[in-house]
């Protein structure tokens, strides 16, 4: 037994060449494929987004996403680890999201992923006016003349490139080829439910996190106009958070250095001003009529709307509390005074949106304007070919 027992221990560890090179090649072999199967799903996984733009043969069985899923069948985990690749995370997203984002160029004020943008507009006044594109009306009106009869909308139907003006219409016509129709539909649609009627005012805050949240709830729920009177404090704003999702870019965003200058330009534009705030006299929200042209108006984190604001106010308002706390963090109260402002006003009037043909014609120019950083240049090479043809019309007045 002992000698079989040895014989059987040295055949094992001395193998007949022959059965050595056979176990080398099936090694080999295997590494092989495994080498070819890593770099097939290395290249699938960086050319994945563009199996959607690739023209496919017409044949019912060959379609990008049934191959990538025959594929990825084949792909072992082990695989990629055991030769010390690096798997990149497949983003799964509907086809439509992937070519609205395909040809949509961003503006400049998005290049720099790491910038929080609320706080550079904020911070920089400039900026915030050259983010809106189309001409605009005087602080209170045309020709300084207050507006009291007419709904307040403040953009004219021009925009100047050089010494040259284009109208709203010239602009849509010349950025038209640039736009994807996903994304003019998404226009189409969003200017539908804007409204400069209701306007928000957030006045002293220190919180750039509660800044943004309230630009992104005015944008989704259809408010135009927003308005920032600065904090008194030496470090105005903290807290730099990433919470707009880009509203900013699509709102007009006004700044002020007093809440009294902010006032009296709001009241020239037609508005009342309803400041938020806990007292006797407050009237709930539930009890207003949010056709009235209305400017809301929230206040800082800690201290709330200040003397001043409340004393230039035309009234009072307050959300019902219902539980043991008296107040709503402020971007949590801008939320709920713009929705119920939007719900009454659709119950009213049928709908929050209110902007005239035209009105709505000049804010889809200026949304076209916005969309992209090479706008301006699409528009001045426009209105050189405007200015060397013939069968052009003339520059707009």
């Amino acid at each position: 037994m002992s000698s079989r027992g040895c014989q059987k221990s040295n055949l094992s560890a001395n193998p007949k060449p022959s059965l050595l090179y056979g176990m080398s090649a099936m090694s080999a072999c295997k590494t092989l494929v495994r080498i070819s199967i890593s770099s097939l799903e290395f290249s699938l996984v960086c050319n994945q987004r563009n199996f959607s733009f690739i023209p496919l043969p017409n044949h019912p069985s060959f379609s990008p996403i049934s191959s990538s899923l025959r594929f990825a069948s084949l792909l072992s985990p082990a695989s990629s680890i055991s030769l010390g690749l690096t798997r990149h995370k497949l983003h799964s997203r509907p086809y439509v999201h992937v070519a609205e984002s395909v040809g949509v160029e961003t503006t400049d004020l998005e290049d720099d992923s790491n910038k929080d943008i609320v706080e550079h507009l904020l911070t920089n006044t400039d900026d915030v006016g050259r983010l809106m594109k189309m001409e605009r009306r005087s602080m209170t009106g045309d020709g300084g003349e207050l507006i009291q009869s007419k709904r307040w909308f403040p953009y004219l139907d021009k925009f100047k490139t050089g010494t040259t003006f284009l109208s709203s219409s010239e602009i849509l016509e010349a950025m038209d080829p640039y736009i994807m129709e996903v994304r003019k539909e998404r226009f189409r649609n969003v200017v539908k439910s804007r409204s400069y009627s209701v306007c928000l005012v957030v006045e002293g805050l220190c919180d750039f996190g509660n800044v943004s949240a309230a630009f992104r709830s005015a944008d989704a729920l259809g408010f135009q106009s927003v308005h920032v009177v600065s904090c008194d404090s030496s470090k105005r704003y903290k807290d730099n958070r990433h919470v707009s999702m880009g509203a900013e870019k699509w709102l007009d965003i006004e700044l002020w250095n007093s809440t009294q200058e902010c006032f009296e330009v709001l009241k020239s534009r037609g508005y009342r001003i309803a400041t938020t705030h806990v007292g006797m006299d407050a009237v709930s929200i539930y009890d207003m009529d949010w056709t009235c042209p209305t400017a809301i108006v929230v206040g800082n984190e800690n201290r709330g709307i200040s003397d001043e604001a409340l004393e230039l106010s035309d009234l009072h308002c307050s959300i019902p509390m219902k539980g043991m706390v008296d107040s709503f963090n402020v971007s949590v109260a801008a939320g709920i005074l713009m929705h119920h402002a939007v719900c009454d006003r659709t119950s009213r009037l049928g709908s929050h949106g209110d902007l005239s043909l035209e009105e709505s014609r000049i804010l889809l120019a200026e949304f076209s304007l916005r969309h992209s950083k090479s706008a301006n240049s699409i528009a001045h090479e426009f209105a050189k070919r405007k200015a060397a043809s013939p069968r052009i019309s003339q520059a707009f007045d």
